[in-house]
C-alpha cells in the first residue's frame, strides 16, 4: 500500500510555498517522522517529516516547484509492501550488514562505531569536507544533529580537511547548493566573473515588503544621541546576580524595550498604524525585534510587552534569537507587531535610517556605541555614547511627536530608575 506525503496545512497568511531540498531520492529506505522535504514560504520553513517506516518510491513535485496546502508531494511504499527490501538503516540508506567474521551485533576490531547522522547535519559535513567521527552528537542515542556541526565550525575551523573549500554554514539546506543570499559567494579573485542566484521566497517578501513602505508611506527619520554609561553601570553593578537569578544576561535590548513601551504609552500615535482612511490606535503594546537569520532578516514578536519585566524580555528574545538561526520560527512568532526595534549596533553599523515595517507607523534603530567625547557642566568627559533613530510614517505622527518620542527614550536610559520605578 503506498503513503501519501502531502504538503502540510499552511496558516491563511500563507497562499503557497517552494520546495527547496528534498533529502530522499526514490529508492530511499525512510524512517517514521525523519524529514524528506523542505518547503519554503514566504515566512517560515516547513519540514515535511515522513508519515511512517518505508522507501520512497517516487516525487511527484520537483525542487523549485510551487506547492499549495494539500497538495500531493510524494509516495512512499510502506514496510509491509517492500518485505522484499533489505533491513533499513534511516542514515546512510543502506542494507544492514555484518562484516564478514563478525557475530552479529559485535563491532569489528579498529572499527569506529556507525555515527547517526540527520539529514542537515550529514549535508553540512559534506559541504565543508569534515571527518563525522571528530563531532559530538548531542541528539538521542548520539545522533549528530546540524547543530552539533555548526558548533564543531565554529570552535574548529581547521578540521576542514580541504582548506581550499569555504566553510558553508548557512542553514536553510540544498541538494543544489544555491547560497544563500546570507552568505557571501564564493568566486574567483581574478577575472570578470559573475554568479546568478535566484531570490529565495523569504528575500523576494524582505524586498516586497521594503518597497510597499516605501511607496505607500510618507516616510521621516529624526535623530538623537544617548549617554548609555547609566545603563552600562547598572548593568555591570547586577549582571551576576542577574544571570544566577533568572538564568539568562542582563543585555540591553530589554531596556531599549522597557523605554520603548513607555514612550509608546505617552505617544499613542506611534502605536497605531493606518487601515484605509482609519487611524488604528492600539491598547496593546507587542514590539517586534528584528533579528537577523541565515535566511535573511526576521522580526519575531514579542507580545504584551507592558507585562513583561526585563528578565522575562530577555529570555524571550534569546529564545527567538535561537530559533531564527535554527530556521524554527513559526508563522505565529512573527505576525502582527505594533512597533519595531532594531539594532544595527551588533555589525557596527554608527548610524542609519530603518525602513518601516508595514502596517506599522514607526520603527526605532539602535547603533553602535562608541566612546566620544561630551561636554557636561562646562567639562569634556569621555562617555559611551549611541546614536538612535526613529523612522515613522509622518501621515499619522507629526515631528514634533516624534522627537518627544525620540528625547523620551533617550531621557529613560539615561536614568534607568524610571524605567525600574515606573515614573
Amino acid at each position: 500500500m503506498d503513503i501519501e506525503v502531502k504538503v502540510p496545512g499552511f496558516p491563511e497568511s500563507v497562499a503557497d510555498g517552494s520546495i527547496v531540498t528534498w533529502h530522499k531520492q526514490p529508492g530511499d529506505a525512510i524512517k517514521r517522522d525523519e524529514v524528506i522535504v523542505d518547503i519554503e514560504t514566504d515566512k517560515v520553513l516547513f519540514e515535511v517529516p515522513a508519515p511512517q517506516d518505508g522507501v520512497l518510491k517516487d516525487i511527484v513535485e520537483a525542487e523549485g516547484s510551487t506547492v499549495v496546502s494539500g497538495q500531493l508531494l510524494a509516495h512512499i511504499e510502506s514496510v509491509a509492501d517492500s518485505s522484499s527490501q533489505p533491513e533499513i538503516n534511516s542514515d546512510d540508506n543502506q542494507p544492514i550488514q555484518a562484516p564478514e567474521n563478525v557475530t552479529p551485533g559485535q563491532q569489528s576490531s579498529g572499527d569506529k562505531p556507525k555515527q547517526i547522522i540527520a539529514p542537515a547535519a550529514r549535508k553540512l559535513i559534506a559541504e565543508n569536507t569534515l571527518d563525522e567521527q571528530l563531532i559530538v552528537g548531542t541528539g538521542k542515542d548520539g545522533r549528530i544533529l546540524k547543530e552539533d556541526v555548526l558548533h564543531f565550525i565554529s570552535q574548529a575551523p581547521h578540521a576542514n580537511k580541504n582548506t581550499d573549500a569555504p566553510l558553508n554554514i548557512d542553514s536553510t539546506p540544498s541538494a543544489n547548493s544555491t547560497p544563500s543570499p546570507a552568505s557571501p559567494l564564493t568566486l574567483p579573485l581574478s577575472g570578470r566573473t559573475e554568479k546568478r542566484v535566484p531570490m529565495t521566497r523569504l528575500r523576494a517578501r524582505i524586498a516586497e515588503r521594503l518597497l510597499e513602505a516605501q511607496q505607500n508611506a510618507a516616510i521621516l527619520t529624526t535623530f538623537n544621541e544617548v549617554n548609555m554609561q547609566p545603563v552600562m553601570d547598572l548593568r555591570q553593578r547586577y549582571k551576576d546576580k542577574f544571570e544566577k537569578e533568572h538564568g539568562v544576561r542582563l543585555g540591553f535590548m530589554s531596556f531599549f524595550v522597557k523605554a520603548a513601551v513607555e514612550a509608546l504609552k505617552r505617544f499613542p500615535m506611534v502605536n497605531a498604524s493606518i487601515d484605509g482612511s482609519d487611524i488604528v490606535y492600539h491598547g496593546f503594546f507587542d514590539v517586534g525585534i528584528a533579528v537577523g537569520s541565515p535566511r535573511g532578516l526576521v522580526v519575531p514578536i514579542l507580545r504584551d510587552v507592558d507585562q513583561m519585566n526585563l528578565a522575562t524580555s530577555e529570555k524571550t528574545i534569546r529564545e527567538f534569537s535561537e530559533k531564527a538561526t535554527k530556521g524554527s520560527l513559526s508563522i505565529e512568532d512573527m505576525t502582527g507587531g505594533t512597533f519595531t526595534i532594531t539594532n544595527g549596533g551588533v555589525f557596527g553599523s554608527m548610524l542609519s535610517t530603518p525602513i518601516l515595517n508595514p502596517p506599522q507607523s514607526a520603527i526605532l534603530g539602535m547603533h553602535n556605541i562608541q566612546e566620544r567625547v561630551m561636554v557636561e557642566n562646562g567639562e569634556m568627559v569621555i562617555r559611551p555614547m549611541m546614536y538612535l533613530a526613529l523612522s515613522y510614517d509622518h501621515r499619522i505622527i507629526d515631528g514634533r511627536e516624534a522627537v518627544q518620542f525620540l528625547v523620551t527614550i533617550k531621557n529613560l536610559l539615561e536614568d534607568p530608575a524610571l524605567i525600574l520605578l515606573d515614573i
